[in-house]
C-alpha cells in the first residue's frame, strides 16, 4: 500500500460497507485535468497512466470520465475485497456497467442488479456448469483445429486476428448453436463489426445525435441488423422439437426455467449479445497475449509444446497456467466498476451516492506487493496453490464473477493445444508489442505476430 492512504485498511474496508460516518471523512484525492482530457487518458493510455496516478495519489484515486464522470479507482486488494463482499444494494455492478447497455441491452446479466440480476445468473448457470463444458470441448476442439491449420506458414501474420476468427466461430456455434447457411454466413461478418470499435465509436452509443452519421450511423444499422437474425433464430428455435438433443447455449436457455418463469425473447437477446461481447474480445486477445509471450520465451515455450503433446490433467493445467499469465500480464480489462447508491467511506475517503469505484485489475495485478517481478511472464505462478485470493481478478469477484470464467480456460486450453501441438512459433521482431485501446480491451499493438513454423 502506498503512504498516500494514510487511512486504515482495516477500518476503510468497514466503512465500505456503511459502518463508518461519510460526513467526517474527505473526498480521494485525483488529478485537475479537464475531464476531457481525462476521458482520452483513460481511454487510449490507461495501462501507463493508471500506475503514475497511484504513485502519485496512493490506492484510491478520484477520476473523472465520460459518461460516468465521477469515477473513483480503487487499487487496494482487501479494499478490493470489501466492494466484491459489500452489500448488492450499495454496489450496483449493473449501473457501473451503463457504459454497454446501449449495445448489450437492458436485461443483460452485466447490467442488472439485485434481484434481478440474480435471476438471470440462475437462468444462466445451468449453461455453464461442469457437464455442460464438458459438452461443448469437442466443437471448440474442432473448430480450433479448423482455424489453425489455415495459418500461413514460414512468414509473419497477426495472430490476434486468427485468434478472433476462432473465438467469434465458437461463439456462432457453441454458443449461439446457428446451423450452417445464409444466416450464419451474415451473422459472421455483422459480428465481427460489431466488436470491432474503439473508444470514440463508444460515444455514439450514448449520443443518439451521432448516430444520424457516419461511423455510428453505420454501427447502429448493423445492430438493427444483428437484432433481426437473433430474434429469427429465437423464434426459429422454440418451434424445434429437439431442443433437449442440442448442446449449445442458446437452446439450454429456451429450457430453464426459474420459478416457473424462462426467459423471454428479448431477455435471450440480451444474454447472447452479452455473452459475444464478453466472451468473444477477452478471450481472442489473452490468447494472442499468450502466444506473443510464449514466442519471446523459448523455454516456456518448450514447456507449452511438451503440456500441448500431452493428454494429461497436469498438461492441462500448464497449459491453463499459461493463458492465466497472460490475463495477470496483460489484463484485457483494465477494471471492472460498481455504482453506489449511497454514500459510502472506502480507504478513509468519502465517496458520494452515484459515484462509481472501479476495483483496478492492472494495477493489483501488475503489484510487486502480490507478484514477484510482475513484468515477467512466468506461468509457474498458477501450478500449485497459485497467487493469495484477490490478487488475479480478469473474471472479476464476489456474487458478479464472471459465469463464463470456466468456459473461457477451457477454449483457452484447447486453442493453445491446437496451436502448439501443429506449429512453433518464433517473434517477427525482439521487440515486445505494446499495447493499444481497443473499445474497453487493451490489445496487443501490431496483432501479437508471430512467425509460425510446422512441427511435420
Amino acid at each position: 500500500m502506498t503512504t498516500a492512504n494514510t487511512a486504515n485498511t482495516a477500518t476503510g474496508a468497514l466503512a465500505a460497507i456503511g459502518s463508518a460516518d461519510p460526513a467526517s471523512a474527505p473526498p480521494p484525492p485525483g488529478p485537475r485535468l479537464p475531464m476531457a482530457v481525462q476521458t482520452l487518458l483513460f481511454s487510449t493510455r490507461r495501462h501507463t497512466w493508471l500506475p503514475r496516478l497511484r504513485k502519485r495519489y496512493g490506492d484510491v484515486v478520484r477520476l473523472r470520465i465520460y459518461p460516468e464522470r465521477s469515477v473513483v479507482e480503487i487499487a487496494d486488494v482487501e479494499l478490493i475485497r470489501a466492494i466484491f463482499s459489500g452489500s448488492s444494494t450499495v454496489f450496483h455492478a449493473g449501473e457501473g456497467n451503463v457504459i454497454l447497455k446501449p449495445v448489450m441491452g437492458a436485461h443483460s446479466v452485466l447490467l442488472t442488479d439485485e434481484d434481478q440480476h440474480l435471476r438471470a445468473r440462475k437462468l444462466l448457470m445451468p449453461a455453464f456448469h461442469g457437464a455442460a463444458l464438458r459438452g461443448y470441448r469437442n466443437l471448440v476442439e474442432e473448430l480450433a483445429d479448423a482455424e489453425v491449420a489455415r495459418w500461413p506458414v514460414g512468414r509473419p501474420f497477426p495472430t490476434h486476428d486468427s485468434m478472433q476468427a476462432l473465438t467469434l466461430e465458437v461463439i456462432l456455434r457453441v454458443v449461439f448453436g446457428v446451423a450452417e447457411g445464409p444466416r450464419l454466413d451474415e451473422l459472421r461478418a455483422l459480428l465481427g463489426r460489431l466488436v470491432d470499435v474503439g473508444p470514440i465509436d463508444i460515444l455514439g452509443w450514448h449520443n443518439p445525435k451521432l448516430q444520424r452519421y457516419g461511423p455510428w450511423r453505420r454501427y447502429a444499422r448493423g445492430q438493427q441488423r444483428v437484432d433481426e437474425l437473433l430474434y429469427a433464430e429465437i423464434a426459429e428455435r422454440r418451434r424445434a422439437g429437439d431442443l433437449e438433443h442440442r448442446g449449445d447455449v442458446l437452446s439450454r436457455l429456451l429450457l430453464v426455467t426459474v420459478e416457473g418463469e424462462r426467459l423471454s425473447d428479448v431477455e435471450l437477446r440480451d444474454q447472447l449479445v452479452t455473452l459475444l461481447l464478453a466472451g468473444h474480445e477477452t478471450t481472442a486477445t489473452a490468447l494472442a497475449w499468450a502466444l506473443h509471450e510464449l514466442a519471446r520465451h523459448p523455454a516456456l515455450l518448450d514447456e507449452a509444446v511438451r503440456a500441448a503433446d500431452g493428454r494429461t490433467q497436469e498438461d492441462d493445467k500448464y497449459l491453463e497456467a499459461v493463458a492465466k499469465e497472460s490475463m495477470r500480464l496483460h489484463p484485457v480489462i483494465s477494471e471492472v466498476a460498481r455504482k453506489l447508491t449511497t454514500d459510502v467511506v472506502i480507504g478513509g475517503y468519502r465517496i458520494p451516492a452515484g459515484h462509481t469505484v472501479m476495483p483496478s485489475i492492472v494495477l493489483v495485478q501488475g503489484d510487486p506487493a502480490h507478484h514477484d517481478d510482475p513484468t515477467e511472464f512466468r506461468p509457474e505462478r498458477f501450478l500449485g496453490a497459485g497467487p493469495s485470493a484477490g490478487t488475479w481478478l480478469p473474471f472479476g469477484g464476489g456474487v458478479r464473477r464472471c459465469l463464463g470464467a470456466g468456459f473461457s480456460l477451457m477454449e483457452a486450453t484447447v486453442m493453445l493445444r491446437a496451436v502448439l501441438s501443429r506449429y512453433r512459433i518464433t517473434p517477427d521482431r525482439p521487440r515486445p508489442e505494446p499495447a493499444k485501446a481497443r473499445h474497453i480491451t487493451m490489445v496487443p499493438g501490431r496483432g501479437a505476430r508471430v512467425i509460425a513454423h510446422s512441427r511435420q
